[in-house]
């Protein structure tokens, strides 16, 4: 006889909580329609790191960047 929703889910709450992370990431991932976006979106986070891994490129610090749009703005 197959399990309820219900004694899955008292299943899965017994878990440690990495356990569950994984398992709800994979259920969310699961309800996805377009997992061919979610490929590519997956790479090119891939690409970035790899970009900043490499000195490639460099990142700017946020309240820098907010500095420069309020100057932008208040022009």
């Amino acid at each position: 006889m197959p399990r309820t929703r219900e004694q899955l889910e008292v299943e899965a709450r017994s878990l440690p909580r990495e356990e569950r992370a994984r398992l709800a990431e994979a259920l969310i991932a699961s309800l996805d329609e377009d997992s061919e976006i979610e490929r590519q979106w997956a790479a090119e986070a891939e690409r970035r790191a790899a970009e900043l891994d490499a000195g490639a490129v460099h990142t700017i610090p946020a309240d820098q960047v907010f500095a420069e749009l309020d100057e932008l703005l208040a022009e």
